[in-house]
């Protein structure tokens, strides 16, 4: 408003208009808060950076949908054994009655879950494994494009050499060989569905040159629809299985870590298809905590940020 001062009214709400000063977990909301009557039987649990990277653990109740009553506990930093301590505090039977947590590819996430809520099925969030797969396609990518770099350098060197000028080939779509693999970052880490003219034109080019970028992105691909089908368990398991064995064929460094993962986060993995839940929810109210953020342009006063988040969310 004009003619109004901006800090003297946030001091004023803070102090005169709010219960602030007396909101019962003011002393401790630096350190964690929690909303036991909030705590639902499907969960999400996530982290967030408030303040100058300033790490949270945020536990919400997906049948909230986002809105009043989704946040359950926010507790400082990412450490199992903190916020195990924390999670605690809430009633155990009422922690017993959590039948589902929707989790990141973290292990102390994991450790986390299993600790705090015992009895709940444990989800791997579909689309971090994606990611991941996505992530090591770009990085084959990148990898065939430092090697087109340094292919351009001895190139442009040798026609000094010669007193000539450098001029690159040029693909149809006016791309050089340098130019087409950093341009098609976006190519490879979405669907094809979504390509546009430019884009499909330039992954024929790309997948001609590069037949093994072309392999690997189908593999990626196939994961995603893999996960997309509505089927049984069982089923998503057989499929996993022959897509497994098919990223292993593909005997590709980059892969390694998608391998591993999947050794590792199996059994959560596939826990995906019993309900098909996702941690979308929680990835959405770590949106609006950056949107709420970004609206008071940063977080001076953690506490107060806190107390402001639970009276729209708890």
């Amino acid at each position: 408003m004009y003619g109004v001062d901006g800090d003297n009214l946030s001091r004023w709400y803070k102090h005169f208009i709010s219960d602030y000063e007396v909101w019962e977990q003011r002393y401790h909301a630096m350190e964690y808060v929690i909303f036991k009557e909030n705590l639902g039987e499907r969960l999400s649990m996530d982290e967030t950076a408030l303040s100058q990277g300033e790490l949270y653990t945020i536990v919400t109740n997906k049948s909230a949908n986002g809105g009043k009553g989704s946040l359950v506990a926010m507790m400082h930093g990412t450490k199992s054994e903190d916020i195990i301590y924390y999670l605690s505090k809430l009633p155990r039977h009422k922690r017993l009655k959590v039948k589902e947590i929707t989790i990141d590819l973290s292990p102390s996430m994991k450790l986390i879950a299993k600790r705090a809520f015992p009895n709940a099925t444990i989800v791997s969030d579909r689309f971090h494994v994606q990611k991941l797969m996505n992530e090591a396609v770009s990085d084959l990518r990148v990898d065939y494009r430092w090697q087109a770099i340094d292919q351009e350098n001895e190139e442009i060197a040798f026609a000094k050499e010669l007193g000539r000028k450098f001029i690159p080939d040029v693909f149809p779509n006016g791309d050089t060989r340098r130019q087409l693999l950093a341009r098609s970052r976006h190519i490879v880490m979405k669907h094809f569905s979504k390509w546009t003219d430019s884009q499909r034109r330039r992954a024929e080019i790309l997948f001609r040159e590069y037949p093994a970028i072309e392999e690997a992105y189908r593999v990626s691909m196939k994961l995603t629809e893999i996960f997309n089908t509505k089927c049984s368990k069982g089923e998503a398991l057989t499929k996993l299985a022959h897509w497994y064995n098919e990223v292993e064929r593909l005997n590709c460094k980059f892969f390694n870590s998608v391998i591993q993962t999947m050794q590792n986060n199996y059994a959560t993995i596939t826990n995906y298809f019993e309900n098909r839940s996702t941690n979308a929810s929680a990835e959405s109210f770590n949106a609006k905590v950056k949107a709420f953020r970004n609206q008071f342009r940063g977080v001076s006063d953690i506490p107060f940020f806190i107390y402001r988040l639970a009276t729209l969310f708890a």
